[in-house]
């Protein structure tokens, strides 16, 4: 490579990325999930349109999961485990027991009413049941759902890619014989369960560090953080255990610890979550050929979706929700917002790397299926969500940032009130922090005040706290608490109250 194919690349990379960025403004304003503009920038540049021409397999393959680690880290990272927990069971069931009864109610109905060989429709049903972690959360950003049903969604998304993987790249090096059923699942639980090991222990590990660590610049510990999660996936790919499960683990575990600059690194992983996302999709459209797509790629796909998306994924999701009280609109938007997105047209490039027949087929009839119904499904979440009743208010809440203070085993807090908390107009002194903390400073309208305990609180002001160490845990608890419920609210709330807010 020379130079000049350098200021090429930089060239080309640096306009794909302003116009995808640009494009997320766009499917906003039009209701389409955003990888839907990315899919469609890559074909536009690609063999079909500019003539950019990308068709190798292996490395669209090795980019793929790439990716796909940054975005399942991302997601870890910005997951609230407080509203995940409640849901776990019923996410990890969705995961595994509803995704594999989706691969075969797909499986055969692609055999028995489409036609395709045994190998070829397991492989298409294994590739499109799990849902997409960035297909989910780019739609439901703007949907604000109950935290049971969020938390579902938020768990299914992040464990279902890890036994998928296993089973279709069993599938693609001809492996899948070579175990026999009971091998093959007691292979799938070794990986998933010590890659979620290794990721916990990973996480616990680099929380207990950074906590102890004082980095001489905030920026170090976006990168720090997310070095962590990536370290976790390598050392459970090493030993071949599931790096997707422990990847996302760890990524929970360090989200949800009281580190240092929490907005910083929430800012931080979400931008490199977008640029894998969009790294991803422009890849991926480049990868297509629309030209190659036959009117049977078309209908298979289609139809297969169809089993998918109104048979499979609604039977399975009843199959995992009987053992938990979900009532059936619940079940109905679960099911409905299991969307796909990257993750079944990169788990379609493992059998194309690896040259199984007819896979270049698959790739086509996946592509097909993933943009079809990403268009049906995406449009109307917002208002099933409210037909549901599943949709709630979040805006309440406070944006709490945090920089250690070593030098005096204390931490300055840095809040910011949005629009619909009920911190504001709370005076300061209402706000009864424990003795230990104050509010020291409030930043409203680009100027600064100290405030006295008669000072009014106002939608976005940035209050500046400091709080000892051992007591920062309570002030942020009772912040909450008060961003919630309003000045009235108790030390001690029930925790039963919030668990669908």
């Amino acid at each position: 490579m020379t130079s000049h194919d350098l200021d090429v690349i930089l060239l080309t990379g640096s306009g794909v990325l302003i116009l995808a960025v640009l494009a997320v403004r766009l499917s906003v304003g039009i209701g389409l999930p955003s990888l839907l503009m990315y899919l469609g920038l890559g074909i536009l540049i690609g063999y079909d349109g500019a003539g950019v021409q990308f068709a190798d397999a292996n490395i669209a393959l090795v980019l793929g999961l790439s990716a796909l680690i940054l975005i399942l880290a991302e997601g870890g990272l910005t997951t609230n485990w407080a509203r995940m927990k409640p849901s776990l069971g019923l996410g990890v069931l969705l995961a595994t027991l509803s995704t594999s009864l989706s691969v075969v109610i797909v499986a055969g109905g692609a055999h028995y009413l489409f036609g395709l060989d045994w190998q070829l429709a397991v492989l298409i049903a294994a590739v499109l049941s799990p849902t997409d972690a960035a297909a989910v959360f780019s739609v439901l950003r703007t949907v604000p759902l109950k935290s049971r049903v969020s938390g579902v969604l938020e768990a299914e998304s992040g464990l279902n890619d890890a036994p998928i993987v296993v089973l279709v790249t069993a599938i693609s090096v001809g492996e899948i014989g070579e175990y026999g059923p009971a091998g093959f699942f007691a292979l799938v639980v070794f990986e998933l369960v010590i890659g979620a090991l290794i990721g916990l222990l990973v996480g616990a590990g680099g929380a207990k560090l950074l906590r102890r660590a004082a980095l001489p610049a905030a920026g170090l510990y976006p990168l720090v953080v997310f070095a962590m999660t990536v370290l976790a996936y390598a050392l459970a790919a090493t030993i071949h255990a599931s790096g997707f499960a422990a990847v996302y683990v760890a990524a929970v575990v360090l989200g949800n610890t009281e580190l240092p600059h929490r907005s910083a690194t929430r800012s931080f992983v979400e931008g490199i979550g977008w640029l894998a996302q969009i790294g991803l999709f422009v890849m991926l459209g480049l990868l297509v050929h629309p030209s190659d797509i036959a009117l049977w790629h078309l209908g298979v796909g289609v139809g297969v979706g169809a089993l998918l998306t109104f048979v499979a994924r609604p039977v399975s999701v009843a199959a995992s929700a009987v053992w938990f009280r979900v009532g059936w609109r619940e079940q109905l938007f679960i099911s409905w917002a299991g969307l796909r997105g990257a993750v079944p047209i990169v788990l379609a490039t493992i059998p194309l790397a690896n040259g199984v027949p007819h896979s270049i087929d698959l790739f086509n009839m996946t592509f097909v299926a993933v943009v079809v119904y990403t268009i049906i499904q995406a449009g109307p979440l917002g208002r099933l969500a409210r037909w549901c009743g599943v949709e709630t208010d979040r805006g309440r809440d406070v944006e709490i940032d945090a920089a250690p203070l070593e030098r005096i085993s204390a931490d300055l807090l840095q809040i910011h009130v949005p629009p619909a908390s009920r911190l504001a107009g709370v005076e300061v002194g209402e706000l009864r922090l424990p003795q230990g903390a104050s509010v020291t400073m409030v930043v409203r309208d680009e100027s600064t005040l100290v405030p006295h305990r008669t000072t009014r609180i106002l939608v976005d002001d940035e209050l500046l706290v400091v709080t000892t160490r051992d007591l920062r845990e309570q002030v942020e608890r009772r912040l909450r608490d008060v961003a919630r419920h309003g000045r009235l609210a108790g030390w001690d709330l029930d925790p039963r109250a919030d668990r669908d807010a």
